[in-house]
């Protein structure tokens, strides 16, 4: 079992309101994707759309030591991957409701927007995913002073 896999299996134990289907497969595409040197944070499920009613963009999403991976199987052949690096993120927002919420991750080139997630589970993701943000962000700008100089 991928250590990706496992991860998602713990969010959804966890948080079972969020929709998600395909597990393994997502999960998968991501462990695909991992480099040999970075290391697994963090991972949970959404739908990968703006829909509460689109429940079959199910994808799995990754917190890792370099970056966010959104890994989803395609049904037939094929999968699609983003990566989003500390960066390119630009900011992140939370919005809950009746029974799920949704996650705005907006970065320089696009708008990615995560639904279908349990409301409980929103502010441990806003949590994980703003920290670790926040504390590259600040490495990115400290190396940046440095290379200044």
């Amino acid at each position: 079992m991928s250590s990706v896999y496992k991860k998602v299996l713990e969010f959804k134990a966890k948080y079972p309101k969020t929709i998600g289907w395909r597990l393994k497969e997502n999960s998968e595409i991501v462990e695909r994707h991992l480099h040999s040197d970075e290391k697994l944070l963090y991972a949970f499920v959404a739908q990968k759309n703006d829909s509460q009613f689109n429940i079959f963009g199910s994808a799995v999403i990754a917190l890792t030591s370099k970056r966010i991976l959104i890994g989803r199987k395609r049904v037939i052949i094929g999968y699609f991957l983003n990566s989003i690096t500390p960066d390119m993120f630009n900011d992140l927002k939370i919005a809950g409701g009746l029974i799920w919420g949704k996650v705005y991750i907006d970065t320089i080139k696009e708008f990615v927007t995560l639904s279908n997630i349990g409301n409980d589970a929103l502010t441990e993701i806003e949590n994980e995913i703003s920290t670790y943000m926040m504390e590259e962000k600040k490495k990115y700008k400290e190396k940046e002073e440095i290379d200044e100089e």
